[in-house]
């Protein structure tokens, strides 16, 4: 980190080095200097309140990745307001689910997914105000014509600083908002997560950090958000894309990023030639998280980008994070790693009872954070238990050094005659296999046993299914894990369900199997 200010919000940057580059898009060329950012979401901060969007309401967007995305948020965060980050990939009924629960007064949509917005707002029983970026529609005003007209400088009076509500993907059921309280703070004061990020991973004015995902997910927008406070500089794309996301590396002299381990496996799929070519010698921190990274594709990251790949475990609900980095990943591979200073974690029993060093359970963590599910007090009642500790729905161990690993997802377990079976123990063998690319394990059903354990396989690029191969498949497995974990049958598909993040899919593979029972379990 340079020996400049620390600074905490970007009106700081903006007074200092008004020229500097906030947000560039890498595969379009749009850039976005600090003084145009602060003006902008001191502009959007007008436009909310000519609205009638009041301190603690909400606004939502659904937009592309775009220079325009951090603007939005910036006025909404300095205005007091919080603000809610629609996934683009949803369906019209998803998408104003969201902008219905959520109470949104407010909607700013993309003209890029002008049909799917249109579709939205067809749903709304009570419409928001709204507002199009990139052109208008019948009922969306064209708001690049109106920003301009609004002042570039803060709202006068105090306001305190407008909090993200995003929406869990979850396993089951409608997506809930994750809410935190407006806190008592102004905007320039960053909540907790801000300095724990600075401190673990060195963010400052001389960071170049590169946010290949979606700005409308919990992790690239948190960061993105973090960095633009620190002073560094956003390189985006709007879409991943394997070579432009790595040449960009070399491009801007990357010295951060964030990934996920599909992004890590596409570009490590790259043909030598390509891969050899590019310096990534910049990188001081590539952070992936969201889903499980398979050991044998983080140690060829570890030996490709060198001892700069770290782990990091959270959820959008934030209230714990773990962290680990390449020489302690290496010592410990396959784990997640230690709790950060603030946090504390412990394994439970199905009673909630401690669990010792190595024995699985439900992973519990605290950090003093209390959220709560937005207009689901129920749901929020049970979140807590009585020392504050709250669990994201995972399931794993400690090891004697207080490393955390991870199982599986509670939701995800496979139940063989009351036997539990962890999918991911089994996926992690199965990774393995030479011919594999990608592979889920699920149970489907089976009318003695309830269900059973069933592969679900993609092979790599080039291979096809051959005879023998299933079996072939299961006696892999057999080979290195008990039989009763293994799986008895194996699908093959030309590509597995995965969300934008990397994220497997699993309940939309088990409704395949479980389309005509009443519940799939």
């Amino acid at each position: 980190m340079s020996d400049a200010p620390l600074y905490q919000h970007p009106s700081e940057v903006a007074r200092d080095h008004p020229g500097k580059a906030a947000i560039i898009m890498a595969d379009s060329g749009a850039t976005v200097d600090y003084a145009t950012l602060v003006a902008q979401a001191n502009r959007v901060g007008h436009l909310f309140e000519k609205a009638g969007v009041k301190e603690g309401e909400t606004v939502a967007f659904l937009l592309g990745n775009s220079t325009r995305y951090p603007e939005l948020i910036w006025g909404a965060k300095d205005s007091g307001i919080r603000y809610v980050c629609i996934s683009t990939h949803l369906n019209p009924d998803d998408a104003a689910y969201i902008v219905r629960d959520s109470g949104a007064k407010l909607l700013v949509a993309d003209h890029g997914l002008k049909d799917l917005s249109q579709l939205v707002v067809e749903r709304l029983e009570n419409k928001p105000v709204l507002y199009m970026l990139g052109g208008s529609t019948c009922d969306f005003a064209d708001l690049d014509a109106i920003l301009p007209t609004f002042p570039g400088h803060r709202i006068a009076g105090a306001r305190r600083r407008g909090p993200s509500m995003l929406y869990s993907s979850g396993t089951t059921g409608r997506p809930k908002g994750v809410k935190t309280i407006l806190p008592d703070a102004p905007p320039e004061e960053p909540p907790q997560r801000f300095a724990m990020l600075r401190a673990q991973y060195g963010l400052g004015d001389d960071s170049v950090f590169l946010n290949p995902g979606p700005f409308y997910h919990a992790a690239p927008n948190r960061f993105m958000m973090s960095v633009l406070r620190a002073g560094g500089t956003i390189v985006a794309f709007e879409k991943f894309a394997p070579e432009p996301v790595l040449r960009a590396i070399q491009d801007y002299r990357v010295t951060h990023g964030f990934f996920v381990p599909t992004m890590f496996g596409r570009m490590s799929a790259l043909p030598d030639d390509i891969r050899c070519q590019v310096d990534t010698g910049s990188l001081r921190h590539a952070i992936h998280a969201a889903a499980p990274c398979s050991i044998a594709l983080k140690r060829r990251m570890i030996e490709w980008w060198g001892p700069v790949i770290d782990e990091l475990y959270a959820g959008t609900e934030a209230f714990g994070h773990s962290f680990i980095n390449s020489a302690e990943w290496l010592d410990h591979p396959g784990s997640v790693g230690r709790p950060a200073a603030n946090c504390r974690i412990k394994i439970v029993d199905e009673q909630g009872r401690a669990l010792a060093p190595g024995q699985v359970g439900r992973i519990m963590m605290s950090n003093g954070l209390r959220i709560s599910y937005h207009d689901d007090a129920a749901k929020s009642d049970l979140l807590y238990d009585d020392d504050g500790f709250a669990s994201l729905g995972d399931i794993g161990y400690l090891d004697e050094a207080g490393f955390l690993y991870l199982t599986d997802r509670e939701s995800h377990m496979i139940i063989v005659g009351g036997v539990n079976i962890y999918p991911q123990e089994v996926e992690n063998i199965l990774i393995e296999h030479e011919l594999i690319e990608d592979v889920a394990v699920i149970g489907v059903p089976d009318e003695d046993m309830g269900e059973q354990v069933r592969a679900v396989v993609q092979l790599r690029a080039g291979i096809g299914r051959q005879p023998g191969m299933e079996q072939e498949i299961i006696q892999f497995c057999r080979n290195r894990l008990s039989l009763y974990k293994c799986p008895k049958s194996v699908d093959f598909m030309e590509q597995l369900p995965r969300s934008p993040m990397g994220k497997l899919l699993k309940r939309e593979l088990r409704q395949r199997y479980w389309a005509d029972r009443a519940h799939m379990i």
